[in-house]
């Protein structure tokens, strides 16, 4: 294999990583915009029966300590946090889009917003994974640093910088 064909499967791969992440960002931007207007069908509603009425789906009995403070919670959502809840929901997405567009798109630009956001989110992740050990807790602070260091060894690599 010559050294461009070498060349265009090292883009090729770099190119369906960044991709990869694209798609990732995009999904979590539709999970929170799913989320966002989740809330808002909340709009004009008792939140206090919502409520309950999705621990009572879960199954959790809402004599339990944490059913009382998500219960306790509800009963002071007025319809402008909701508002605000879902505004900031649309926000998160909207960047959560852009991020994705970029990615997909191989933007430099992307790129730096993936590493500086990714790094970011490492010490909360490592901070709950402390507090107590989960399979979704070690899933996510592994896709997040992977993710952080393929952004930091992209940019390293397009500066030029010896790795």
């Amino acid at each position: 294999m010559n050294s461009s064909a070498a060349s265009n499967l090292v883009t090729s791969r770099h190119k369906n990583a960044l991709r990869l992440v694209a798609l990732l960002e995009l999904i979590k931007g539709l999970l929170v915009l799913a989320v966002g207007f989740g809330v808002l069908s909340l709009v004009h509603r008792d939140a206090w029966d919502v409520a309950a009425a999705l621990l009572r789906f879960l199954h959790v009995s809402q004599d339990r300590r944490y059913a009382q403070v998500f219960l306790d919670l509800a009963d002071h959502v007025t319809d402008a946090k909701l508002w605000a809840v879902a505004a900031g929901a649309a926000v998160y997405s909207t960047f959560r889009f852009v991020e994705a567009y970029g990615l997909w798109k191989a933007r430099p630009w992307a790129e730096w917003v993936a590493l500086l956001l990714g790094a970011f989110y490492l010490p909360f992740e490592v901070y709950e994974l402390l507090r107590r050990i989960t399979t979704v807790r070690v899933a996510a602070l592994t896709i997040n640093l992977a993710i952080v260091l393929y952004m930091l060894y992209l940019r390293m690599v397009k500066a030029d910088v010896p790795i």
